[in-house]
């Protein structure tokens, strides 16, 4: 709702009020954009497995697993046979990483990972870790090797093992950030709409106002592309040494991916309102009749409207 100004109200004063307000909408703006994509995108566990799915295909990630995978069995073998078992080891490991196995294994461990951390974001007891139970991604690397005729299958274990992976100080944070997006994600956004309305509402040059709106929305997608730059700099310059990289930059684009083309959206969307007010504007102006002339006497001159006193 906006605020009631007199109809005596200074253009001044209200065009100040309309840019304080506008302005606050704009800088809420990308805020709220990361809120709702943490609020609502992220907690879909449908499209998070999605989003993940297409990273069992990227080879940094299959790099990354058919490494670890090598040194974990390579490390439970004798000290004579790990040199010589060590290469082929790895071989099987990243061949089987070509397999619709591994795919669908992907794809289950990514979905109880995530409903693990959203149960406990939601649901979870502090000063407990989040752990996952790995049976059931062994139930469907075994389900899919057996329908692929692959010799022993049938005697892969199916371990009941719970991993660790969040500790307890890390999910105990994850459960307090969730509370908070769960308000930001809706008020944020909702406030950035309200307040650009009311901006626009008591702006004495409302084509001025809509105009300052669209440019702010297009600065807020840009600073939006470049918050998520740097967050994924910063992101990977802070892992530990020995985890993989580049599996870890195309884990986060991939969870970023809707975010970066909201920022992309908001910067086009913006810039076209802007162009389109502008154009508008220039039009109506163009259009504009232009004083009216007195007829023209017998002379050439123009008459007289008025006596002279």
């Amino acid at each position: 709702m906006s605020p009631r100004l007199s109809p005596r109200t200074p253009p001044r004063v209200r065009d100040g009020l309309s840019a304080a307000l506008i302005a606050l909408a704009c800088l809420l703006l990308p805020c709220g954009a990361l809120a709702a994509w943490a609020a609502y995108g992220l907690t879909d566990t449908g499209r998070y497995v999605r989003a993940m799915a297409p990273l069992a295909g990227d080879p940094a990630v299959r790099d990354a697993f058919a490494d670890t995978v090598g040194t974990e069995l390579t490390g439970r073998l004798e000290p004579r046979l790990r040199r010589a078992a060590g290469p082929f080891v790895r071989d099987a490991a990243r061949s089987f990483t070509r397999t619709d196995a591994f795919r669908a294994g992907w794809d289950t461990a990514n979905r109880v990972t995530h409903t693990a951390l959203l149960h406990a974001a939601r649901q979870g007891t502090a000063g407990r870790p989040v752990t996952v139970d790995v049976a059931p991604v062994a139930a469907e690397v075994k389900r899919r090797l057996a329908a692929g005729n692959v010799p022993f299958a049938h005697r892969v274990p199916v371990p009941h093992t719970r991993v660790a992976v969040l500790p307890a100080p890390e999910a105990d944070r994850l459960r307090k950030g969730y509370a908070v997006l769960e308000v930001t994600g809706f008020w944020l956004p909702s406030a950035a709409v309200a307040l650009a309305a009311t901006g626009i509402a008591v702006a004495a040059c409302r084509r001025r106002a809509v105009t300052a709106t669209a440019l702010g929305t297009a600065l807020g997608g840009a600073l939006l592309a470049l918050a998520i730059a740097v967050g994924r700099h910063l992101t990977l310059s802070g892992l530990p040494a020995g985890l993989h990289r580049p599996a870890a930059a195309a884990v986060y684009d991939a969870l970023t991916a809707t975010l970066r083309t909201t920022s992309w959206l908001l910067l086009a969307l913006g810039l076209t309102a802007a162009v389109a007010t502008w154009l508008t504007g220039r039009h109506g102006r163009g259009a504009r009749p232009g004083p009216a002339r007195a007829p023209a006497g017998p002379g050439g001159a123009p008459e007289a409207t008025g006596t002279r006193a």
